[in-house]
């Protein structure tokens, strides 16, 4: 398997498992995964495609094309309750879709050799995970993953039965 496929197939089983379970829990896309709080599967989405737009603007050198929403969903905000602070749920995963399509296309431009070339404009302490487009890449992969247990937690907390390991939730 070359680097591409594997990079490939790594964004779309990280999608496929974050993605199934926000379908299950859309109806309550404020449902906090703890008493305590902790980030709904609303803010999730919006801040996956938050995410989703930082590694465009890594690996393109441009602006993040959700920067718009960074005062919603970037680092260091707080999920709220209130849904009407937010875009409507289906508007966020639309928007997710759409950067995620364009990330592909990304991909897809770039050579093997490209992969491993230095990108030129990293978040923040978080240069070392954004050093390449291949890292970039597999970095928002992990991160997408690394959501997943509070979409679970959430699905939980909203009171729905806990599925079997690898059904989704």
């Amino acid at each position: 398997m070359h680097t591409k496929e594997a990079i490939r197939f790594t964004l779309a089983t990280a999608e496929e498992a974050v993605m199934s379970s926000l379908n299950k829990i859309q109806d309550a896309p404020t449902a906090f995964p703890t008493a305590n709080g902790g980030c709904h599967p609303l803010w999730v989405l919006g801040h996956l495609t938050y995410v989703e737009g930082v590694t465009q603007e890594v690996l393109t050198g441009g602006a993040n094309p959700a920067e718009d929403w960074t005062s919603l969903f970037g680092p260091g905000t707080t999920p709220t309750a209130d849904a009407s602070k937010y875009p409507a749920f289906d508007e966020v995963r639309a928007r997710y879709t759409k950067l995620r399509k364009r990330t592909l296309q990304l991909l897809d431009m770039l050579s093997e050799a490209d992969l491993d070339n230095p990108t030129t404009k990293q978040p923040k302490g978080l240069e070392a995970l954004f050093a390449t487009p291949s890292k970039s890449l597999l970095t928002l992969a992990l991160h997408q993953i690394g959501h997943k247990g509070q979409i679970t937690d959430a699905f939980r907390s909203a009171g729905r039965v806990a599925q079997t390991a690898g059904s989704g939730v």
